[in-house]
């Protein structure tokens, strides 16, 4: 796995994919439906990052763990994160907590 790489799923308003990059993270992003097929087109195998911005989505946090177990889950989203899902993510911040490039420096430290 390599440790500086994520994935970012979902509308970015808070522009978390760019804070990231700044925090020297190589990005990938899906911005279509997030399923299998678009998880491992974006390397998801390699990934130490799974961020999902469209909880939506968040059956895509199973998918992700199943494809690679040792990927960190962090949703960042104003949303609350759906109860299925809870116990699989690793990270649930709102984004009016927590401004994009601190989540960043968290997440590079």
């Amino acid at each position: 796995m390599t440790s500086k790489t994520a994935i970012v799923a979902g509308p970015d308003e808070e522009r978390l994919a760019d804070a990231l990059e700044s925090h020297g993270f190589g990005v990938t992003r899906i911005e279509d439906v997030v399923s299998g097929e678009t998880l491992r087109e974006a390397g998801i195998d390699g990934a130490a990052l799974f961020v999902l911005t469209d909880l939506e989505e968040a059956t895509s946090i199973a998918v992700a763990k199943e494809l690679n177990p040792d990927v960190r889950v962090v949703a960042y989203a104003h949303d609350s994160l759906p109860e299925f899902a809870k116990a699989q993510a690793d990270l649930a911040v709102d984004p009016d907590l927590l401004a994009a490039d601190v989540v960043a420096e968290e997440l590079a430290a």
